[in-house]
């Protein structure tokens, strides 16, 4: 246990605040995505942040790190053969390889332990693993792209428990494989899975033991579970793409769906929740505003809904992966050709757009992650740089940005970017790349 958060014990203060100064899972450790540690920076020093550590990522992959109790967990894959890579990473085929979970000492980014599987890669954009290590109570819990779930110790990476959802559900990975971060839901690890009766599955986090599984779909989607909350009720929300469905966390029943066709499979960015309202989007459907009358666990109704799917005429917001933020009344994201946008969660209203935060000009898929920090944003984008900035119905106010990281993945046109989320713990951000992880200081002097 770090001596800071011995110290937030001793003085008595919340479990929230003592848990902010990790970043132990997809979105933080409240998994709302917001960055809650105090002393950090309000602009960068010149020359940009500093950097403390740099190190190899032990292969390529479009998963985050994770950071708990003073190391980082990391999710990467190396090709048996670098010729087995695709020309185009749109293909493809069968490619012999291996994923890897590594851990690092948080401080120095020295090596702790690897684990290592083999995992031969169907799936389209074959780089490597897309889901965030989810650490929890001395075990850390990943899901490869093929559908290899494993449970090991945090200590010395053993393996205590695993599944395998190709062999054990009778399934074949997605189209861009299994993309979904499970969740934690008490002693449950909640997972997004496949197939007849089990598009959802809870197991017993410490022996992997199957507690229930719930709904069917065609395809599973990529959005990880998510829980909200009202009036001491936690409803759990899986949006697949035929349909978004409320279910009881602790038994699987199916308490509400609202049926709704998503193009292509692409159910991505994380539900996000204003009050009684639940906003989602895609990057062909766009957007969709859910307003619940009174309880969650009640079938919500659609208050307002992009009417064309189309990425290039877009109404509201249609988010590829980044998940966007809603901050007092409105919603900050960015849009299918890396246009960010503020819109009005009454109503959908565009206020506002700028391409500065992203590209600086329309691109297929342009990203960026947005996370708030007090009175301020943080947005990492796909070309490795970090901004700070000011978001408001008034418009985008930048004050400044760093490159921290060179963006060597590909997409489909051989643009290069980085499309993994960063952590921001320890009064630092970790980034990877394909390549490498590197940890920045953000401290305020």
């Amino acid at each position: 246990m770090k001596f800071s958060l011995r110290l937030a014990l001793f003085f008595g203060c919340s479990l929230s605040l003592s848990l902010a100064d990790d970043w132990p899972q997809w979105f933080g450790p409240q998994r709302d995505g917001v960055w809650r540690e105090s002393g950090i920076l309000k602009s960068f020093p010149e020359g940009g942040p500093k950097l403390v550590w740099k190190r190899s990522s032990g292969g390529a992959g479009y998963a985050g790190p994770a950071v708990r109790d003073g190391k980082v967990f990391l999710f990467s894959r190396t090709l048996d053969d670098a010729s087995d890579r695709p020309d185009n990473p749109f293909d493809r085929g069968e490619i012999p390889g291996e994923e890897h979970v590594l851990c690092l000492d948080a401080e120095t980014g020295k090596r702790i332990w690897k684990r290592s599987y083999a995992s031969p890669y169907t799936v389209s954009y074959a780089a490597g693993p897309r889901t965030t290590p989810v650490v929890d109570d001395g075990l850390v819990y990943t899901l490869g792209a093929e559908g290899q779930l494993h449970c090991l110790r945090a200590e010395d990476g053993k393996i205590v428990w695993a599944k395998n959802y190709l062999t054990e559900f009778d399934v074949k990975a997605p189209v861009w494989g299994f993309a979904a971060t499970p969740l934690i839901e008490g002693d449950q690890l909640i997972c997004l899975a496949a197939g007849e009766g089990s598009t959802v599955i809870s197991f017993d986090k410490k022996t992997g033991e199957e507690r229930w599984r719930a709904l069917t779909a065609k395809e599973p989607g990529y959005c990880p579970p998510t829980i909200i909350e009202h009036d001491a009720q936690r409803v759990l929300v899986i949006w697949h793409p035929e349909a978004v469905n409320g279910l009881d966390p602790a038994t699987g029943e199916v308490l509400w769906t609202v049926p709704w066709k998503i193009r292509s499979g692409l159910s991505i960015p994380t539900p996000r929740v204003a009050g009684k309202r639940l906003f989602l989007t895609s990057f062909y459907n766009g957007a969709t505003m859910f307003e619940f009358a009174s309880s969650f666990t009640e079938e919500p109704k659609i208050v307002w809904q992009t009417r064309r799917a189309s990425e290039k005429r877009t109404e509201h917001l249609n988010s590829i992966m980044g998940t966007p933020v809603i901050h007092e009344g409105h919603i900050y994201g960015g849009c299918s050709y890396g246009q960010f946008r503020c819109l009005r969660v009454s109503d959908g209203k565009r206020l506002w757009e700028t391409l500065e935060p992203i590209v600086k000009k329309e691109e297929r898929w342009g990203n960026v992650f947005v996370t708030p920090h007090e009175d301020r944003f943080f947005l990492f984008n796909e070309l490795g740089e970090l901004i700070i900035a000011n978001l408001s119905p008034e418009g985008y106010e930048e004050i400044n940005r760093a490159k921290l990281i060179e963006p060597n993945g590909s997409d489909m046109k051989r643009r290069p970017i980085v499309w993994s989320h960063p952590a921001y713990a320890d009064q630092c951000i970790f980034v990877r790349n394909d390549t490498e992880i590197r940890c920045y200081s953000l401290k305020s002097s």
